[in-house]
């Protein structure tokens, strides 16, 4: 089992945006900012910049006035969970797995979508 980084404990760690051609948003921020990418699958490509990460994702509609989904780190993902709802928040996507990990979704009070993702699997 994975030790979770605990210097990263509820910090923001990630940022997806929206892109409907993840091609062109690749050679876009690479010509920009220097980026580079790893792809998983079609739908899917990770920025690097050298200190934040972050994502591509087509699974949402980029649109203007939208904006990225911020994505914090957790050391135990159950507890956060629990917190979220805890404190008038609302699942809008229940915990996943994915390569490197495990995330939900959620709503807070306001209606804006975020996410919170661990290394930390179940035992």
């Amino acid at each position: 089992m994975t030790q979770p980084n605990a210097a990263h404990d509820r910090r923001i760690d990630y940022i997806e945006l929206p892109s409907n051609d993840l091609a062109r948003s690749k050679a876009f921020y690479a010509g920009v900012f220097g980026w580079t990418f790893t792809d998983y699958g079609p739908d899917y490509t990770c920025f690097h910049d050298g200190r934040l990460g972050g994502g591509f994702t087509n699974d949402r509609v980029a649109r203007t006035g939208g904006g990225p989904l911020l994505v914090f780190y957790v050391a135990d993902l159950e507890a956060a969970q629990r917190r979220v709802v805890e404190h008038g928040g609302t699942i809008a996507q229940p915990i996943v797995s994915f390569p490197g990990g495990r995330r939900f979704h959620f709503l807070d009070p306001s209606g804006t979508e975020l996410a919170i993702w661990s290394e930390e699997r179940p035992i």
